[in-house]
């Protein structure tokens, strides 16, 4: 599906949930996606990109933001403490802060370094146990010991269960963000993401219906 079908309908959602039009930030997953499908998205101007593994996006993001201005790289997949320096020296923001570990990692490592990407806090609405993420009961300590250490909590992240409604997990984070005060929500994929900006989101995340599927391993 073309670029610009997503951007349209990113669009007709906000207006059907009473968004401002360009509330939503699209975040093309481009996760062991070919490079040529991803300079081709590149070059009709789009600049918000996601990656799922630090090992992956180093390999193929410094040379691209040489080559294209402006890019605004997300990391959305799971973070080992031992890669967070390397993370942080690339993306622009985290969106599986899922532990207390990490965060207290990525903190020490803000204060040697001077900076910090945004963070969005990884919460597993699904409770489900082979899942990444704080869970729902914990998340509000969890905020607060994130804001204790000074990160830039921007908001919170799911991923709900793909055999539950996500609409329910989607108002679940929304919830837990309102009473937190955080604004972030990044929420829905290809699959749901109309139904995240119903419930509010302000970043989808959409791979292959932006890129098409992934090639299989090699």
């Amino acid at each position: 599906m073309p670029l610009s079908d997503i951007t349209a309908r990113i669009a007709a959602a906000e207006t059907a949930a009473g968004r401002a039009p360009g509330s939503v930030r699209l975040i093309a997953v481009s996760k062991k996606q070919p490079e040529d499908r991803i300079t081709a998205v590149l070059d009709k101007g789009h600049r918000i990109f996601g990656e799922n593994r630090v090992q992956e996006a180093q390999g193929r993001w410094p040379a691209l933001k040489e080559r294209y201005d402006g890019i605004e790289l997300h990391l959305i997949g799971p973070l080992q403490t031992n890669k967070a320096r390397a993370a942080m020296e690339l993306v622009d923001a985290i969106h599986s802060v899922d532990r207390p570990k990490l965060a207290r990692t990525i903190a020490r490592l803000a204060q040697d370094m001077g900076t910090c990407p945004d963070i969005f806090l990884q919460v597993n609405t699904g409770e489900e146990p082979q899942k990444a993420g704080i869970l729902p009961s914990e998340a509000d300590d969890f905020i607060a010991e994130c804001r204790s250490l000074e990160l830039p909590v921007k908001g919170l992240m799911c991923i709900p269960p793909v055999e539950e409604e996500p609409s329910l997990h989607f108002a679940l984070l929304a919830k837990i963000a309102a009473r937190n005060d955080l604004t972030g929500l990044s929420m829905g994929m290809s699959s749901d993401f109309e139904r995240a900006i119903a419930q509010g989101a302000t970043h989808v995340r959409v791979g292959s219906a932006i890129f098409g599927e992934r090639p299989p391993a090699a």
